[in-house]
């Protein structure tokens, strides 16, 4: 079986850091074409400094990291320094990720985005979203046609039965671009979402910090240390016994597709003003009768889900 070829859509973020860092640990199942980055966690200059230093922690210079939008299609940036760090990915230890030892590619994440869709043939590159959905919403909107040579998108965003993280309805990469998020959901492209109903579910206790620690010389000690940081805030605020390690759901999928169930179902992106606003209306009844347009994770076996990221990270030593 030959690997997925994917283009990489990030705001890291810890967790996209380790989403990144599995596509790479994984050259089997994933041929990572590109990295892509928009704002969200935190803003753009952040987001994309923080993805050439995942790259030099792995002492990867080959990997093009292609800055994208700056901003929302609509309205002003919401971020999450407060999850993040200053940096977006502040650790637990107060020491940063190695600096750059590259720098981005001066193309625009959105033409990179085209001009490889355009090139490669169709139906063949996998688009996978960990951040806000802007700069595929840009892409869509700029050429259609070329966008919908994707074989599929996979994204981190949403819930259905689960509340929201940001707001009481909304998830946060959503929320901080619902209009990007419409468009996508109504591109009619196959999409599947990961979201807060099997995220939650991937706990970052201490035994799977300390097996992540110990995964691997060369990168393991970081991991750990970003994701040690990580912890803190949404230990608090959700009173569990880790922080749920959403973005590399999407990647795990991918190399191991049985860790994860899937459900298709209608989803519908609110846009209007008020407090439903970037929440994922989720027809998990079929009560609507609309095209089910959303392949839907439910469930995920966490004890898989860590095994994975533990023994894939031993490929960097």
């Amino acid at each position: 079986m030959s690997a997925n070829k994917i283009i990489l859509d990030c705001d890291p973020g810890h967790d996209d850091a380790l989403a990144i860092l599995l596509a790479l640990s994984s050259p089997k199942e994933i041929n990572c074409l590109g990295i892509t980055t928009s704002a969200g966690n935190v803003p753009l200059e952040l987001t994309t400094k923080n993805a050439l230093k995942v790259l030099a922690l792995i002492k990867n210079n080959k990997i093009e990291v292609y800055k994208g939008c700056p901003k929302p299609l609509v309205g002003e940036l919401v971020t999450a320094e407060n999850v993040h760090g200053e940096s977006g990915l502040d650790t637990g230890s107060g020491t940063s990720l190695p600096e750059p030892i590259s720098s981005y590619n001066n193309k625009h994440a959105v033409n990179f985005i085209l001009d490889t869709l355009k090139e490669a043939p169709n139906n063949e590159i996998t688009l996978v979203a960990t951040g806000p959905l802007t700069n595929l919403a840009a892409a869509f909107s700029i050429d259609p046609q070329t966008f919908r040579r994707a074989k599929r998108i996979v994204l981190m965003g949403g819930a259905g039965f689960e509340p929201g993280n940001i707001t009481p309805a909304a998830e946060f990469n959503i929320y901080v671009d619902p209009f990007a998020a419409k468009s996508i959901f109504q591109s009619e492209l196959e999409i599947f979402m990961f979201g807060l109903d099997v995220t939650h579910k991937m706990i970052i206790t201490s035994s799977r910090l300390k097996a992540i620690k110990n995964s691997s010389n060369m990168v393991g000690p970081s991991v750990a240390d970003l994701l040690t940081f990580f912890n803190v805030y949404d230990t608090k605020k959700y009173g569990w016994d880790g922080a749920p390690l959403h973005d590399p759901c999407t990647i795990a999928w991918l190399i191991s597709p049985d860790i994860f169930e899937m459900k298709k179902m209608s989803v519908e992106i609110e846009t209007n003003n008020g407090p439903a606003y970037g929440r994922t209306v989720a027809d998990w009844f079929n009560v609507t009768n609309k095209k089910k347009n959303i392949n839907v994770a439910i469930n995920g076996n966490s004890d898989k889900f860590f095994e994975l990221i533990t023994k894939r990270l031993n490929f960097f030593d």
